[in-house]
């Protein structure tokens, strides 16, 4: 059986091995560049930032005891794309760690269409979570994302696309104002959909 989740340690220092660098000076002081994206590319794992749903307040919990602030957005996420990681990029720039909560196949039906989502959700969970402005992602079954965003407690939440306080999901609003949060919009790269993408791929 593979390991065990458990909740990451954001930014957590490690402890010097003792050895030197190629300068002669001691590890941790002033390391080779080569040395250190070694290190940090055996650590990665996008597997790890797949929280399953029981787990989110642990998490929450875990990211809460560090300090960071929490920034959380939710989509279908079906066919990645520039306007896609040029969205997320712009909302972890929000704070210290970026959620994302995912649509469900089901839910993504309900809203989108029955011919959609293209790929199913554990496919488009792993793609996101490799992302490196993603720090964590967990699948939410509702058509909405209040009872999600009722248990990510976010201190920020991104929207997408043209929308204003005025016109996004209000009980969404009204989920993350009520824990102390607050609503961004930022605005989506014009022209970048996963619904033209299908368009042009079907008249190919």
């Amino acid at each position: 059986m593979g390991r065990s989740w458990a909740p990451p340690e954001l930014g957590k220092p490690e402890a010097g091995n003792g050895r030197h660098d190629i300068a002669g000076s001691p590890a941790g002081t002033q390391r080779s560049t080569r040395a250190v994206a070694s290190e940090q590319n055996c650590r990665v794992s996008f597997r790890e930032k797949i929280i399953p749903w029981d787990k989110l307040p642990q998490w929450r919990a875990a990211m809460r005891a560090q300090g960071k602030r929490l920034v959380v957005t939710n989509g279908c996420f079906d066919l990645l794309h520039l306007g896609h990681v040029t969205y997320l990029e712009s909302a972890r720039q929000q704070g210290d760690a970026l959620l994302l909560g995912l649509n469900s196949d089901e839910s993504v039906r309900q809203f989108k269409s029955p011919d959609r989502p293209v790929n199913i959700e554990g496919d488009r969970a792993a793609v996101v979570a490799a992302l490196e402005s993603v720090d964590g992602v967990c699948i939410f079954t509702e058509p909405t994302a209040t009872r999600f965003l009722t248990a990510a407690q976010p201190d920020v939440y991104v929207k997408g696309g043209d929308y204003t306080l005025d016109t996004i999901n209000q009980d969404e609003r009204r989920a993350v104002e009520q824990a102390g949060g607050k609503v961004v919009i930022i605005p989506m790269v014009p022209g970048k959909s996963t619904t033209a993408l299908l368009k042009k791929i079907s008249q190919l």
